[in-house]
């Protein structure tokens, strides 16, 4: 499979919505699991939505009913729609990708990497 290119990121007040997207030709989630993670300044990275082989998803809690994770089997595009956005989601977002044992948040599970798109939400 080829790279993983995030896009869509940007400027945003609180409430708002932003839709994140990651070229992922190659990495269908039939065979890879597909995730976004997330890393504030000064913060570790962070695992927010995982997509996995059986089409199953799990969200860190604190997005939970927020963002919703997806991917277009048309052209492997991954998506995460991200509704009624907070200060505290502003973070560089990556999409990641890897074949076994990634349904989980955990970075550590993930081989692939893309190389992220910038989120700000301001009050």
């Amino acid at each position: 499979p080829g790279p993983l290119v995030e896009s869509g990121g940007g400027s945003v007040q609180a409430g708002g919505s932003l839709r994140l997207s990651c070229a992922a030709s190659g990495y269908n989630y039939r065979s890879y699991c597909l995730a976004w993670f997330r890393q504030a300044l000064g913060q570790e990275r962070e695992g927010v939505a995982v997509l996995g082989r059986a089409g199953s998803t799990k969200y860190k809690n604190s997005v939970k009913g927020r963002f919703t994770i997806s991917q277009d089997n048309a052209d492997d595009t991954l998506y995460l729609q991200m509704n009624n956005l907070k200060p505290e989601d502003t973070a560089m977002y990556y999409c990641a990708a890897a074949r076994e044992g990634c349904y989980t948040l955990s970075e550590m599970a993930f081989t692939y990497w893309g190389q992220g798109t910038q989120v700000t939400v301001s009050l």
